[in-house]
């Protein structure tokens, strides 16, 4: 039997399929400001968004928290219950949420796990694998390749400027996933045991640049899309390669960010599958303006929505969906 949860909903054609919660903005009594990650960027995402008239809170789709037996798909009960001891002592000094200390349902992760598991890795920067809650099974509960009709084969195309090292260790020898991996092969986490998962790795060196990191995407994601053409693309949008980004070592302009997005989906879309985006790391203030100006330009060159849905009632069938946490 399929694993029964509560993270699925139907999306009205009012709405865009861009999933969102105020919680996804982590405050920590003003040391927030003292990390180079900016806590609150999806929610400055979502407002510049509607300044610019994309869309207004009727418009998305609030989050649900995942209850434990949702995590236990991809999370043993032993680390979930490590989590719960770290949220309630934690919880006073990060502002977790006012019931946390007792009530830890609160993390914030467990409503960014939601996205993924609509649409379609617990290492030391990332609590909960929102991308393995997407799609793997454990025993016989499957969410993605289970519960979607025509859902057998997934590709994981993963931007991000770090390697993503926790969902390759959850697909080893998965041939239902193929995952292509493009990072700065001197950064963290360098796991040589879970790079034996990755059907498609492009490792790049300090601070490669726009034109030659954009030629290594496009043709390795073509080449990817030929040797496995998957039902559905689970896209990891990291800015965290941006110019400057000190945790990511890549000097990618906005623009090039911007390009690479549109990269991405015009490959995909081209071939008529699917795509799943959730951003990830980026660690400068300026990446919530990036991450707008990018949906901004998939929505003026057609690559998702033909309409805005208040005046159409149509929805583009591509999720844009933050975030993965850093």
């Amino acid at each position: 039997m399929p694993h029964t949860t509560q993270l699925y909903q139907h999306v009205p054609e009012t709405r865009w399929p861009i999933v969102y919660s105020p919680r996804y903005n982590i405050t920590f009594m003003g040391l927030e400001k003292l990390h180079p990650f900016d806590a609150g960027k999806w929610g400055k995402v979502i407002s510049f968004l509607k300044e610019e008239k994309l869309l207004s809170d009727g418009m998305l789709v609030e989050a649900r928290e995942a209850s434990d037996e949702d995590l236990l798909v991809v999370h043993t009960r032993r680390y979930l219950n490590e989590l719960k001891v770290e949220a309630s002592t934690t919880a006073p000094v990060t502002g977790a949420g006012a019931s946390a200390p007792t009530r830890t349902s609160h993390w914030p992760s467990r409503e960014i796990a939601q996205p993924p598991t609509m649409a379609g890795t617990g290492d030391s920067s990332l609590f909960v694998n929102n991308i393995g809650s997407a799609l793997l099974p454990q025993s016989e509960e499957q969410f993605l390749f289970e519960r979607v009709e025509g859902i057998s084969r997934a590709t994981i195309v993963d931007l991000d400027a770090h390697q993503g090292n926790g969902h390759e260790r959850d697909f080893m020898g998965d041939k239902r996933v193929y995952i292509m991996d493009v990072y700065n092969r001197h950064i963290y986490p360098g796991d040589r045991f879970a790079k034996q998962a990755i059907r498609r790795k492009v490792e790049l060196e300090w601070g490669t640049e726009d034109d030659e990191y954009l030629d290594k995407v496009e043709r390795n994601l073509q080449k990817a899309l030929q040797e496995h053409l998957p039902d559905v693309v689970v896209y990891n949008a990291g800015t965290d390669i941006l110019e400057g980004d000190r945790l990511g070592g890549l000097s990618i302009s906005p623009q090039g960010i911007v390009k690479r997005d549109e990269l991405v989906f015009r490959v995909v879309r081209g071939r008529q599958v699917p795509i799943l985006m959730v951003t990830s790391g980026g660690y400068q203030k300026r990446t919530a303006r990036i991450i707008a100006d990018s949906i901004l330009n998939l929505y003026s060159v057609g690559l998702i929505g033909s309409e805005s849905p208040s005046l159409s009632a149509q929805n583009s069938d591509t999720p844009l969906l933050p975030p993965e946490v850093p």
